[in-house]
């Protein structure tokens, strides 16, 4: 195996309050538990000079209401990646992160769709616009290709300068 992208993710707006067990397992399953599980069994088939990218967020740098949950659950992105950076060094694999902004995709199309939503979500980014998904793809493939053989350990904000 050649690259290894961990890009499932789910996004729920919930407050600390409404963040229920059954929610909070839900999130933690698929945003932590099943990368990590994933990269577990296709360690072995991982070639030396192979990829791990991590799909992350820019969420863990940014503070918005009702998203604790996803936010916690990609800065634990953040932190495996590091550490697994450490840990597949000697194998020449790398492992690196990806912290998309606001991106024009089926996961936001709801509130990006109200054009007050989309107004303020362009005004955050220094580039005034929302990030398009192939903004976060041509990372990846540069991240996935040998152009990239000495970048490890590292999130990468795509995120169209927002916030800064």
């Amino acid at each position: 195996m050649d690259v290894l992208v961990n890009c499932a993710g789910v996004a729920p707006l919930a407050t600390l309050e409404d963040t229920t067990g059954a929610l909070y397992q839900e999130v933690l399953s698929i945003n932590l538990t099943a990368p990590f599980f994933l990269i577990q069994a296709a360690s072995p088939y991982i070639r030396s000079g192979g990829r791990i990218i991590n799909l992350s967020s820019a969420l863990t740098r940014i503070a918005a209401p009702s998203r604790a949950i996803y936010a916690a659950s990609k800065g634990a992105i953040n932190t495996l990646t590091l550490a697994l950076a450490a840990e597949y060094g000697a194998r020449g694999i790398t492992v690196n992160a990806v912290a998309p902004g606001v991106i024009d995709t089926d996961m936001n199309s709801a509130w990006l769709g109200h054009a007050q939503e989309r107004a303020q979500a362009e005004s955050m980014s220094v580039l005034a616009r929302v990030g398009q998904p192939n903004d976060v793809a041509d990372v990846v493939a540069f991240l996935a290709c040998d152009d990239s053989r000495w970048i490890t350990g590292q999130v990468i904000d795509v995120s169209g300068g927002t916030a800064l």
